[in-house]
């Protein structure tokens, strides 16, 4: 259930609202916005009637929240959500870029890859130091080598980092590296790694998994927030249909449905959601436009000798043609960039 405050509330108000949702078993999670104080209640009770909050004192207006995420609904934060890290805002005017390598291969290439972003205009360098390979046989990554590089790398640059955990033992080693967590397609449904994220206070950036709903992407994010974590990041990558030209399938739709569902901001990843490189440009430009708060896109300082998705990393000197062109578009969407 939703419970929106009067903006003359005062906090003794609140607090009776919420000592009453626990009485009757709800779980408690408050957003304070610009007017308005918003108290959601997520429980297994259906039975109760809106009208015994509406009559308390400092209660607007009660609501049932009908669908399986409560706290990632746009209900909870009608205004949206911007995540804030440093000097730069995720939600809020600015397109952000997230660009880099796919994996961190060694203290030069990542070095190369910071300036080169940094340069261009990127916010927040990617980087994998732990990469779940489809092959056992692959490049695995540096492991916490790998945190240690990138993170002097973006110091050294001016810039944020971001980069996946793949396993909630993994996350107090990754708190001392990195920026935003991501979790990537293949963990959107770990909830043993979810739950443990929604424990810390700092942001996660949640990938789309392959086969999965705009509903079991909300429901996973859901799992960050209950709880405690509200700097949730949604992001599409491209879902798998029966196409096979492209690595898989973009889907630019989903950016203004969860725009319209969520409060969350949501970023676009056209690196993965087409898996090749000459594709990658009018995807982005197309997030963009569709409404993405943010792009990351892979970028390798010699794409053709990566060691990893090397085929859909852009040169350096393409990304700095992106972001020349999504200037344009962000200002005829009125976003910057």
């Amino acid at each position: 259930m939703l419970v929106v405050m009067q903006q003359e509330a005062t906090e003794a108000n609140i607090q009776a609202v919420i000592d009453r949702l626990v009485e009757m078993g709800f779980t408690v999670h408050r957003s304070t916005g610009v007017m308005h104080t918003v108290l959601g209640g997520v429980g297994p009770i259906d039975d109760f009637d809106p009208a015994a909050f509406e009559v308390m004192d400092g209660v607007k207006e009660c609501h049932r929240i009908v669908s399986p995420y409560k706290l990632a609904s746009r209900r909870f934060r009608p205004s949206g959500t911007v995540v804030r890290i440093r000097n730069v805002e995720i939600g809020g005017d600015q397109v952000v870029v997230m660009a880099g390598p796919c994996s961190i291969e060694n203290a030069e290439q990542i070095e190369r890859a910071a300036e080169q972003v940094s340069k261009a205009g990127a916010k927040v360098i990617r980087g994998g130091a732990f990469k779940p390979r489809s092959s056992p046989y692959s490049f695995q990554g540096l492991g916490e080598e790998g945190l240690r590089l990138i993170r002097g790398a973006a110091d050294r640059h001016g810039l944020l980092v971001v980069s996946e955990v793949m396993d909630h033992t993994q996350i107090p080693l990754m708190l001392d590296y990195v920026d935003i967590l991501q979790v990537g397609a293949r963990n959107m449904q770990n909830f043993n790694l979810l739950r443990e994220l929604g424990k810390i206070r700092k942001p996660v950036l949640l990938k789309r998994g392959i086969s999965a709903t705009i509903e079991e992407l909300l429901l996973s994010a859901e799992y960050v927030m209950a709880g405690g974590n509200y700097e949730v990041i949604l992001c599409e990558r491209g879902i798998r249909t029966f196409e096979t030209y492209t690595r898989n399938t973009m889907d630019i739709s989903a950016i203004p449905v969860v725009k319209k569902l969520s409060h969350l901001p949501i970023v676009a990843d056209p690196s993965h959601g087409t898996g090749r490189r000459d594709k990658v440009l009018p995807m982005a430009r197309a997030a963009v436009a569709a409404g993405a708060d943010g792009l990351l896109i892979e970028v390798h300082p010699d794409p053709d000798h990566a060691l990893s998705d090397g085929a859909q990393s852009l040169h350096p000197a393409q990304l700095t043609e992106l972001m020349s062109q999504l200037s344009l578009i962000a200002t005829a969407v009125g976003r910057a960039l």
